[in-house]
């Protein structure tokens, strides 16, 4: 294509530095297919896309198929979403997010995280770092959730699901 004048451009020699990890490529990280989704409540799935054991962070796909909850919970820590589909938001803020819709979450922050009822599922890419503090009715803590659990969580539903508990370590960068 005559568009294409980058086609004659020869790419970097030495791409990727001595020591350094490749990308993490994952093709169709939306799927539908519900194997990939370790079950972070009975209504929510999270697909995990990229993980740092040394950071204590991840970046995953949520989903859920029509109306869901994944429950209270505290982020001492910044959180990065985009929403790829369906609709969600969080009881404690007036706003509802659809497909396109970015959010940053500031350290600090308590809430209800919610899927509405839609056409398509709730879909949401979060980049996460942890830990999450578990909130019960009241607010207080009642557990935590970080990145050490989150593997643990993908280890046992991949290893059910047999696509064996090994699947997550191509993830850790």
């Amino acid at each position: 294509m005559a568009g294409e004048f980058w086609r004659e451009l020869k790419p970097v020699a030495q791409a990727i530095r001595p020591g350094a990890m490749p990308e993490a490529y994952i093709a169709n990280a939306a799927t539908d297919d519900e194997r990939y989704y370790a079950p972070l409540s009975e209504t929510v799935g999270t697909r995990p896309l990229w993980i740092s054991p040394s950071q204590n962070r991840w970046c995953d796909v949520l989903m859920c198929r029509g109306a869901g909850l994944v429950n209270r919970h505290y982020h001492p820590q910044q959180v990065f979403a985009y929403t790829i589909s369906g609709k969600w938001g969080y009881l404690e803020h007036d706003w509802v997010a659809t497909a396109g819709d970015w959010i940053y979450e500031a350290p600090g922050e308590a809430h209800t995280l919610v899927a509405y009822e839609s056409e398509e599922p709730m879909r949401v890419t979060f980049n996460v770092t942890g830990p999450l503090i578990w909130l019960d009715e009241n607010g207080d803590p009642s557990g935590h959730f970080d990145v050490f659990d989150y593997i643990a969580l993908c280890r046992d539903h991949y290893e059910k699901a047999g696509l064996g508990a090994g699947y997550i370590d191509r993830l850790f960068r």
